[in-house]
Order: structure tokens, then C-alpha cells, then sequence
């Protein structure tokens, strides 16, 4: 077994393979940039190596920088985790060359499978099943066009070295796919370095399963049962879970040995992950096989009791498997949920700065749940502009699946992230969907349930009476504070009343509170009451507390005449007042938004790459304006109507906040 290793990686996923690696008893080397210089994974690991600036085109996947860190460590093997030099074939040549050890599959499969097009090519040779398209490379957006026309829209327009959603298009006319193949093309450029694209039909109302798979180098492969992972935004996985809802045992059972048919095809050796489309019927279609650690591993690990990344590890140093096919059992049900830096109501575009609060929900594990988070961040950390914007991987497990959708909805409750914009609120809204807990899911699932963006959550009336009972009760608990102190200053009682209005996402409700020693009970005008228990304090910035025996998390911040709580992915903020206060707070005109519908604002912190119109210039409601990367990621802005553009305010180049002026309009 090594003595040490090497994580050529970052972020959680760094953090992650650390964490086994000290279970293990191998020490661990840990590299970083200039804008990761106070990265958690850089003080968990036992040594730490400078590789160069911020870019991870200056340093993560630069193979000299990271060879050269190798060699300063003495390190015996290198664990690559995901994205980065991962599926890279020139990496691993480079470390069986210098005799080092790659924690991963052998060059020549990353090869074959690392390239889309290869891969549907051996896939088809090994007897896995398909999708239709067009394998061979694009020359430029004209042939692009064709090619699609030639298919059938919709289309997918993707890197053939790509991956993470990066450089991939859908496309349902010819615009959209000339404008698709220049933005993959520039995508897959800067991410991977290689720009070809190829297209392939895009599959109506898919499902997007995955099969785990584990080889070791003395003949044995398995499948370690599969990964429902529908629900994704611009083609990048959001929320993840094991087993999925919707396969049956005999398919899954076609699929592994499908997978695993693929994996000997090409000498596969160590974890990967084989995906595939599914339509209505459990039809089945390969997409691409993953050389690599999956993101959404711990889902697997959760169901199946197997650490993926030991496993790695004892299979890169010529171990056996200590188990069978027959061995791998899938227990209970687990849910995985991606905390981006990101914006949901801005159409989830990433957002950068400073983690002014970060408290995860406590990690525990027992017979009948398991609470887990895989993170890279800490409280006052940066999120970075020029990494990846995940910055948690939360999980839930219970025995069954409605009991981890539960264990995940009080998880996220649980969860405080100040600072960025993040999508915990989306996250939440999609644990409470009816179509989601129902299993109904597609890939679809987000554009359809969300046509327009997410907008928030308005929680159902019996919620808010809830929340609005938990806020009557908290703020009693701070009055009396308030009322002892300026008891004690004043050398007199102030006395707390017991009839308060509470208003709540435009409802009011007129409450009596009754207060004992063990709790209060709120008494609804209506005549229905509700029994709050809790050992919240003023000041606590989560509340847990007991309605009527069932459990309410909330996440607390002071307001005028009383809080903005967050809760079951809803942001609302709660006013009590006495009934007098209720009648003059009636009365008091709404404050109105700023008039912004002349200009076109920077959507997330980013970097303009083409302004695509002129000052002066007439647009049309739908044709782009501009293109801004952030992320690694190029976004399109488009115009929402017909207007002509005054002043363009902002050009090729420029690095811009969020709402920073791009351009005005007439």
C-alpha cells in the first residue's frame, strides 16, 4: 500500500479523498493556486505545494506544475478526483512514465472512452445500445446546421472531451444551433482544451440514470447499482439520489451488465460511472462512460456501504476486490443535493464573494438516517470566479425514499449560507415538489416546472399559520428579554401583552398567546390554536422548534417589528405588531422597486467576451446582446423586447459586478 498520495484536484473533492486517505493511514499532498492559497483542502493535507496563479489553465491541469509537485513530495500515487487532468490521457502516461501510480483506469481507456466520439463508436462494437447521431468532427456552424437538419431536431451539440455540462448545446432550430456549436466550440476550448464538437439526437422526456462501476486488474468487474440523475440546469446535475424510482430490477440488472461488457471492452480499471438515457419505456441508450470519480458518488456509498475512493486507492496499488458481484447489496435509499454559488432567481447564474456564514447541518449517522456533507468551504472562505461554483454536496440516507426526502428537507432547513447567492432556496422547493417526491421525473424536469425562471416559494396557508405561531412565539420570548432589561433601567415593570397581529406573505392573522413554563399556545382568531415548543434565544440565527409535536426549522434574521425567516426553500418576512400597530402599519404606502427595464444589467460577477450590437442599432425582442463567461461558463444575453440601444457602457474584456450597467436602451 502507498505511504502517500497526491491529490491533483481541489475544493470538496480534494477534501474528500484526504479524508480517506487518513482513515486509511496514507499521508496526503495537497496543491493549490495563488487564489487557493487558505483553501481547506490545503490545511487538512500533511504537505501542501505551491502549482502557480489562479487559472487553472496556469495550474491545476498544467502537467508539469503538477508533476513537478510530485516530485518535490516524493509522492508514490496520485488521486486526480474529478474534472481537472481526471480524464486527461497524456496525465496518466505522464505518471506511469515517471512510475508513479494513477489512482484511476489505464491511459488507454481514458483514450477510448475520455472521447465522446470513440467511445458510441466501441460502445456500439461492445453491444451497448445507442443514440443516432453524427460521430464524425464539425468543421464550422454552417456544417453544424446541416448535420442537425439532417438528425432531426432537437439536437445536442457537445465536446467530445467534455464533461460537467460544460460545452453542451441543445438545440431546436437552426439559429440555435449555429449559435450552439460557437459556444461549445469556445467552451470545450477553455475548459479542455479541445474544441471539436460532434451532435447526436437529444432524446425527448429522457431520464439521465448512470451505473456505478468497480474493476480491479485481476479480471473482475462490477456494477454497484445505478444513479437517477434527472434533475439538472444547463445540462449539470442539481440533485442526485441511489437507487433511482423509476428502474426495475430486471433493468438494472441489463444495464450493469451492460456497463460492464463496455468496461472489459476497453480494459477498464478502477471506479467509473457508464451513463445512459432512458425514455418511458426503460429503453435504454448510451451517453458516455466517465473514466473517473463521480461527483455524485456518495449517493452509491450511502446505499451500498462501499467507499469508492478506498477502493480506488487498493486497486490502483494491485489489490484484489475483497468482493463479488453477489456481495453488493443496495440498502435503504439516498439523496444527494449540489449547493451552488449561484443565483436561482437570476436563471441560476453564479455568484462569487466572501461566505460571511457558513454552518452546515450537523454530519451524524445512525440506523435509521445518515446526514452527510462533502465540502471544500468554510466560513469566511471566497468563492472564487475561476473555479467551479459548487461548494457542498449534501445527503441525506433513510430506509426508504420518502424518509431521505424528509432527512434532506430539514438538512437544507438546517443549512446557513450568507454571503452569495445560493440555490438552497430552489433546492428545497424541488425536495417539496409533488412531481419529484412522486419519482415523475425527466431531465426536463426544471425547464418544465419552472418555465420562467425560479421566482421563490409561496408556502401553502396551513405552512404559514405555522410559521406564523413559531414567529409569535419567538417574539414574545424577545420582548420579555427587551421588557427585563428596560425593566432594569428604567426601575420599572414593562409588561408584555398577549394579543399580537401577525402578518405573513400578505396574510394576517390575530393571535392570543398563552405561555407556560414548556411553551406557548397560539390561539388563532378563528378558534384553532397550535403548541410551540422550543429553547430558541433572541439573537440564534437558527431556530428549531416543535408545532404541535412536528419537528420546524428556521432560519432566523432580525427585521422591523419582527424577522425574515427562510424555510422549506421560502424567503418571507413575518411582522408582529400589537393590534394598534397592525392598523397604522395598514396604512403605510408600499415602497416600489427602481424602474431598471432601460438597461441591461450584469446578471452575475463576469467577464464581457463580445458585445454583439451597436450603439444606435435597432434589436429585436430575442436576439443577443452580449456574452458573458463567468465560471467557465458562457452565458448569452438576449434582448426581452424590441428597443434600440442607447450607450453601450461596457466592451470585450471588461470584468463586471452583479448590476453593473452593460448598456442602455432608448
Amino acid at each position: 500500500m502507498f505511504d502517500k498520495i497526491l491529490i491533483a484536484n481541489r475544493g470538496e473533492i480534494a477534501c474528500r479523498v484526504i479524508k480517506t486517505a487518513r482513515k486509511m493511514g496514507i499521508k496526503t499532498v495537497a496543491v493549490y493556486s495563488d487564489a487557493d492559497r487558505h483553501a481547506l483542502h490545503v490545511s487538512m493535507a500533511d504537505e501542501a505545494i505551491h502549482i502557480g496563479p489562479p487559472p487553472a489553465n496556469q495550474s491545476y491541469i498544467v502537467i508539469d506544475r503538477i508533476m513537478e509537485a510530485i516530485r518535490q513530495s516524493g509522492a508514490q500515487a496520485v488521486h486526480p478526483g474529478y474534472g481537472f487532468l481526471s480524464e486527461n490521457r497524456l496525465f496518466a502516461e505522464a505518471l506511469e512514465k515517471a512510475g508513479v501510480a494513477f489512482i484511476g483506469p489505464p491511459a488507454s481507456a481514458i483514450e477510448a472512452m475520455g472521447d465522446k466520439i470513440t467511445s458510441k463508436k466501441l460502445a456500439a462494437e461492445a453491444g451497448v445500445s445507442t443514440v443516432p447521431g453524427y460521430m464524425g468532427l464539425i468543421a464550422d456552424a454552417d456544417e453544424a446546421v446541416k448535420i442537425s437538419q439532417q438528425i432531426g431536431y432537437p439536437v445536442m451539440i457537445k465536446a467530445s472531451a467534455g464533461g460537467g455540462g460544460k460545452g453542451m448545446r441543445i438545440a431546436w432550430s437552426d439559429q440555435e444551433a449555429r449559435e450552439g456549436f460557437q459556444s461549445s466550440k469556445n467552451e470545450a476550448a477553455n475548459s479542455f482544451g479541445d474544441d471539436r464538437i460532434f451532435i447526436e439526437k437529444f432524446v425527448t422526456q429522457p431520464r439521465h440514470i448512470e451505473i456505478q462501476v468497480l474493476a480491479d486488474t485481476h479480471g473482475t468487474c462490477l456494477y454497484l447499482g445505478e444513479r437517477e440523475c434527472s434533475i439538472q440546469r444547463r445540462n449539470q446535475k442539481v440533485i442526485e439520489e441511489a437507487p433511482s424510482p423509476f428502474l426495475d430490477a430486471a433493468t438494472r440488472r441489463a444495464m450493469g451488465e451492460q456497463a460492464c461488457a463496455l468496461a472489459r471492452a476497453v480494459g477498464y480499471t478502477s471506479a467509473g460511472t457508464v451513463e445512459f438515457i432512458v425514455d418511458g419505456d426503460r429503453n435504454f441508450y448510451f451517453l458516455e462512460m466517465n473514466t473517473r470519480l463521480q461527483v455524485e458518488h456518495p449517493v452509491t456509498e450511502l446505499i451500498t456501504g462501499i467507499d469508492l475512493v478506498e477502493q480506488m486507492i487498493r486497486v490502483a496499488a494491485g489489490e484484489k476486490l475483497s468482493f463479488g458481484q453477489t456481495d453488493v447489496k443496495l440498502n435503504g435509499w439516498a439523496m444527494e443535493s449540489r449547493l451552488y454559488a449561484e443565483d436561482p432567481y437570476r436563471n441560476f447564474l453564479p455568484s462569487i464573494g466572501r461566505l460571511t456564514r457558513y454552518r452546515p447541518p450537523a454530519e451524524s449517522a445512525h440506523d435509521a438516517a445518515v446526514v452527510r456533507n462533502d465540502t471544500g468551504v468554510y466560513e469566511g472562505g471566497e468563492i472564487s470566479m475561476y473555479y467551479d461554483p459548487m461548494i457542498a454536496k449534501l445527503c441525506t440516507w433513510a430506509p426508504t425514499r420518502d424518509q431521505a426526502i424528509e432527512e434532506m428537507r430539514t438538512a437544507l432547513d438546517a443549512f446557513e449560507v450568507e454571503g452569495i447567492g445560493h440555490n438552497l432556496p430552489f433546492l428545497s422547493a424541488v425536495m417539496d415538489h409533488p412531481r419529484f417526491c412522486s419519482g415523475n421525473i425527466t431531465t426536463a424536469f426544471i425547464a418544465e416546472e419552472y418555465p420562467d425562471g425560479f421566482g421563490g416559494v409561496s408556502l401553502p396557508k396551513e405552512e404559514l399559520r405555522r410559521v406564523a405561531a413559531a414567529a409569535a412565539a419567538m417574539f414574545r420570548v424577545a420582548e420579555i428579554r427587551r421588557a427585563r432589561i428596560s425593566g432594569t433601567m428604567d426601575n420599572h415593570e414593562r409588561t408584555v401583552g398577549t394579543e399580537w397581529v401577525v402578518v405573513v406573505q400578505g396574510e394576517r392573522f390575530r393571535i392570543a398567546i398563552d405561555a407556560d413554563r414548556q411553551g406557548s399556545t397560539i390561539r388563532f382568531a378563528e378558534g384553532d390554536s397550535h403548541r410551540v415548543t422550543s429553547d430558541w434565544t433572541p439573537g440564534q440565527s437558527l431556530a428549531r422548534l416543535e408545532i404541535d409535536g412536528e419537528p420546524l426549522v428556521l432560519k432566523v434574521g432580525k427585521s422591523p417589528n419582527g424577522y425574515r425567516i427562510r424555510t422549506r426553500g421560502a424567503d418571507i418576512k413575518v411582522a408582529v405588531y400589537t393590534p394598534r400597530q397592525a392598523e397604522l402599519a395598514a396604512l403605510m404606502p408600499e415602497k416600489l422597486p427602481p424602474d431598471t427595464s432601460k438597461f441591461l444589467l450584469c446578471p452575475m460577477p463576469g467577464l464581457i467576451v463580445t458585445i454583439d450590437v451597436e450603439e444606435g442599432q435597432e434589436v429585436q425582442e430575442g436576439q443577443a446582446l452580449c456574452v458573458v463567461e463567468a465560471m467557465k461558463m458562457q452565458n448569452i444575453l438576449r434582448a426581452e423586447k424590441k428597443g434600440i440601444v442607447a450607450s453601450i457602457k461596457a466592451g470585450p474584456g471588461d470584468s463586471l459586478a452583479v448590476d453593473e450597467v452593460i448598456m442602455e436602451f432608448e
